[in-house]
């Protein structure tokens, strides 16, 4: 009996070793590297074995001490293959998976499903195949696993799963019957389009029709209801042998069995037409209110995996997320709409929804790999994703607190908070000219911009400005853009409708005079606010140009006319002999740097009189 004993206790200390004995951030480490190494993947993760997995990992999640993974967030990144086994299933302190809207195919990992703390998983929108594993982790809250190509039937171990409170298995393969499960948790179900038959289980018809829809062999509530129990052939041999069936009973026979055909057809049309508008909606299985009703209503289903991240861009999330993100206006442009998106995990970016665009795809992205390029500028605000299908162009970029200078320059006027000073707007102009040089360096044809004006001159945190909406003028129906932002144009573009380096200078100068003058150039007083400057400075009354605002600083007059002149260089009417963005930077730097000296000069002379 003693003996027994021991071999218990022997066996319990074998059996029951602590998972920070086996497992710990450098095994967590090791694992994802191992995924990493062998599942290929169009964006750079930036998973370097010297960097902290818990601080600098793209898509990656530790528990407050630090000590383990927890969250893989990986949705949208291009994976595609098989997920190895032994890679992530080696993770056993991780609670929530999303590798959602990649191109991962092959079976789903026995192991991986069954990790003993995984709560939360969401594997849609992939390429898997095969059956669900059927060990599954007891702790399982939401499993999606929707736009497949899985196979088989539900496996009755998921009757188990006392938390789960959502599945998702619509749009794969799956037949056989539906299991009952009676699960006290579950809000939310969605079975549809798969290959299911039998009748509904009766735990299971508390939810909507719109959760079994496209499964044409399903029956019960909340469908039609199921079909009668009709006699065996046995059962008709029986009777014809005790009794000829008349001339009548025949007909009735062949009617009800016409009847029946009928039905089915009108179900199975039915089903089609439900599939087809299903199709036409933005996100499956949610509820018409939760739809975006501010941008993304042309994007179609079997879309949602087009979101394209440039290189270096660190955000993980894909359109499906930023489709459910809340949306705010931040101003309607001459190419677009464009809107502040916070995300469920509070990521806050810029989308841009572009109109009138007339590039087909191949053009459309050529020009998106341009501007890609262009964005690897201080002074020029990046262009971090985009997405493109035949009715919906969405840009995404990121947030800047601060907003545009327009709205800076102009928008405290009247309210008693105080203007931008000067230093402040030459800091601003001069980071924008930089930005826009940049662009024209590039060399090409389409290396310009076409749409320069105060309101795409974006602030950042410290101040300086960056220019924004790069590279989009191709793309566009440019006469009609061109009407809504008369002020800002050079008088060939108006006349033509051809833009060039030349006219992006002078669309520069107009905002170099907007700073100046503190004037809109589209204000109903100001039509043309270079033939207005040119006609004060004519009739030498030059003070009267500047903004009042400025005329509290001291010492500035001169840096101001200086300025006044290169703002009246970029907009002489001969566009031949405007300056380049090059020339435009050099002087406005060697203007401040001359202005620099002056003061300091003043500063001297005024020090070396004082007693």
């Amino acid at each position: 009996m003693k003996l027994q004993s021991y071999f218990s206790i022997l066996t319990f200390f074998i059996l029951y070793i602590p998972p920070n004995v086996t497992s710990d951030l450098t095994s967590d480490k090791q694992a994802l590297l191992d995924f990493a190494a062998a599942v290929p993947h169009v964006r750079k993760l930036n998973w370097n074995i010297s960097t902290s997995v818990c601080s600098s990992w793209c898509g990656i999640s530790c528990n407050p001490t630090g000590t383990r993974v927890t969250a893989i967030h990986l949705p949208g990144v291009g994976l595609y293959g098989p997920i190895p086994r032994n890679t992530i299933s080696k993770l056993d302190s991780l609670r929530f998976l999303s590798l959602r809207s990649n191109y991962l195919n092959g079976n789903i990992p026995s192991d991986l499903l069954s990790l003993p703390s995984l709560r939360n998983v969401y594997l849609q929108r992939n390429n898997f195949s095969g059956n669900i594993p059927p060990f599954l982790s007891p702790k399982l809250s939401v499993l999606d696993l929707s736009v497949n190509a899985l196979s088989g039937n539900i496996p009755r171990t998921l009757q188990k799963l006392e938390h789960l409170s959502a599945l998702y298995l619509e749009n794969n393969s799956l037949s056989s019957d539906i299991p009952d499960m009676d699960i006290p948790t579950l809000k939310l179900l969605n079975l549809s389009f798969n290959k299911f038959r039998g009748p509904i289980p009766e735990s299971l018809r508390k939810f909507p029709s719109n959760s079994f829809d496209g499964n044409s062999l399903l029956c019960g509530l909340p469908l039609n209801p199921c079909p009668i129990v009709t006699p065996t052939p046995a059962e008709i041999r029986g009777a014809t042998s005790k009794k000829k069936l008349r001339g009548n009973s025949i007909v009735s026979i062949a009617i009800g069995g016409f009847a029946v055909v009928f039905l089915v057809g009108m179900l199975i049309c039915v089903c089609c037409w439900k599939k087809r508008d299903r199709g036409n909606n933005v996100l499956k299985g949610k509820s018409e209110s939760e739809k975006p009703k501010d941008f993304g209503s042309g994007i179609q289903e079997a879309e949602k995996n087009k979101l394209f991240f440039f290189e270096g861009c660190h955000y993980s999330f894909d359109l499906e997320d930023l489709l459910r993100a809340s949306a705010e206006v931040l101003g309607k442009g001459s190419y677009g709409t464009a809107y502040k998106a916070v995300l469920e995990d509070g990521t806050t970016v810029v989308v841009k929804r572009l109109k009138e665009v007339m590039a087909g795809k191949k053009e459309f992205e050529q020009q998106m790999e341009l501007i890609g390029r262009m964005g690897r500028h201080d002074n020029v605000v990046p262009l971090r994703a985009y997405y493109y299908s035949k009715d919906e162009k969405l840009l995404v970029y990121n947030y800047m607190p601060r907003g545009s200078f327009s709205a800076l320059l102009h928008g405290n006027r009247g309210t008693g908070t105080s203007a931008l000073d000067w230093n402040t707007r030459l800091k601003i102009c001069l980071g924008a000219a930089k930005g826009i040089a940049h662009i024209h360096s590039e060399g090409s044809l389409k290396s310009l911009h076409g749409n320069i004006k105060s309101s795409n001159i974006l602030v950042t945190s410290d101040l300086d400005g960056c220019i924004s909406d790069i590279g989009l003028t191709p793309l566009m129906n440019l006469p009609s853009t061109i009407s809504r932002t008369i002020g800002y144009r050079a008088p060939e573009v108006i006349e033509t409708r051809k833009i060039n380096h030349k006219s992006d200078v002078y669309s520069f100068g107009v905002v170099l005079l907007e700073m100046l003058t503190g004037k809109a150039p589209v204000r109903e007083d100001v039509v043309d606010l270079p033939r207005w400057v040119r006609s004060v400075v004519r009739e030498e009354w030059t003070a009267e140009v500047f903004d009042v605002e400025l005329m509290k600083y001291p010492n500035i007059e001169e840096e101001m006319v200086q300025m006044l002149q290169i703002a009246l260089a970029c907009v002489t009417k001969v566009q031949e002999m405007r300056p380049t963005m090059d020339e435009v930077v050099r002087m406005m730097e060697g203007n401040r740097q001359s202005d620099s000296k002056n003061h300091s000069s003043s500063q001297a002379e005024s020090d070396s009189q004082t007693p």
